[in-house]
């Protein structure tokens, strides 16, 4: 009863941040997508398939929303949106919970994240976490992590200290209050490289074959995908053709992000698509197919260290079924 409380308060704060939609969601050909967070490289199919017209072709007419804290899957469950933005771990969490969505599609094929740091702080390996300052959003995630990859190496993760800094800026963070983060290398990898700024950077999947999660995926309720198969096999067509584009295509892939959010640094776009043109669909067969491997092990490796309740049902978290390549 608490439980389901709190989770029902969680989506009443939640549905704040996103303006008031039909409850004919979906209906003659209108669609919302919601952003896990502000448009970037990771979103650029998105609006590729909306400036090239891929949505049009499908008789769909797409709004791409920001929600600007919290989770999507929430509010895709309680249908306010067709589709979300959403990451593997969310939606363990969510299906766990008995939030009834379901990953479509991976954006990128693979984990691209890893702590990083300045060379200068000597932070080669796990090992070197030790007397370090780490600084993230304090989540029970970060810590099992930090746990295992420092337990790996035989260090003393109680000698590492954890600093909340929020969403605060790599490179004023590492330069001021802390010794390392956690980053995704497509954005702030590819901003050092530009600033020409030497990191040291652990790669997750490097470390652990477990940690190879999906991060971002596209997410659809159960509903949804019950009621309307027919959407969602449209929009994920249109949306493969815009992440084909990208792939082929960064840089004039590019500007269609710069047109939405021209307030974001160009040089950093481009390069930053241009490292993700080779991470959207990477080794697999098409862009956006899912491997049950992935979702089982991750799945096992939280549940092993208590992050979630009960094991996953794996078989309901995602389906490549509404993929063109499958």
């Amino acid at each position: 009863m608490k439980k389901a409380l709190v989770l029902m308060i969680i989506l009443a704060l939640a549905l704040s941040v996103v303006s008031c939609k039909s409850d004919s969601a979906g209906e003659g050909g209108k669609v919302t997508v919601l952003l896990d967070w502000v448009p970037n490289t990771n979103h650029t199919g998105l609006y590729a398939a909306q400036e090239l017209g891929y949505f049009e072709e499908e008789g769909l007419e797409v709004e791409i929303l920001q929600v600007n804290e919290g989770g999507t899957a929430q509010l895709v469950a309680a249908g306010h949106a067709e589709f979300g933005i959403s990451y593997q771990e969310e939606v363990t969490h969510a299906r766990v919970e008995g939030i009834p969505v379901v990953a479509i599609a991976a954006i990128i094929q693979h984990n691209t994240s890893g702590f990083a740091s300045p060379v200068e702080k000597g932070i080669k390996t796990p090992a070197d976490f030790e007397g370090k300052k780490y600084g993230g959003w304090g989540s029970p995630m970060e810590e099992a992590v930090l746990r295992a990859m420092m337990d790996k190496y035989g260090a003393d993760f109680d000698k590492l200290e954890m600093v909340s800094i929020g969403s605060a800026d790599f490179f004023t963070s590492v330069t001021k209050d802390v010794d390392f983060t956690w980053i995704y290398y497509g954005w702030d990898g590819v901003a050092a490289e530009l600033r020409g700024i030497d990191l040291n950077f652990i790669n997750l999947r490097e470390e652990d074959e477990a940690l190879d999660f999906y991060t971002p995926v596209i997410i659809a309720s159960e509903e949804t995908i019950g009621q309307n198969p027919d959407l969602v096999k449209g929009f994920l067509r249109a949306v493969t053709k815009g992440y084909e584009y990208c792939i082929e295509k960064p840089e004039e892939a590019a500007e269609f992000l710069l047109k939405v959010s021209p307030e974001l640094d160009r040089e950093l776009v481009i390069e930053s698509q241009k490292f993700l043109s080779k991470e959207y669909q990477s080794d697999a067969p098409a862009w956006g197919l899912m491997k049950r491997e992935i979702w089982e092990s991750y799945a096992t490796w939280m549940y092993e260290r208590d992050l979630i309740e009960s094991m996953l049902d794996v078989d309901k978290a995602f389906t490549n079924e509404f993929l063109s390549g499958e």
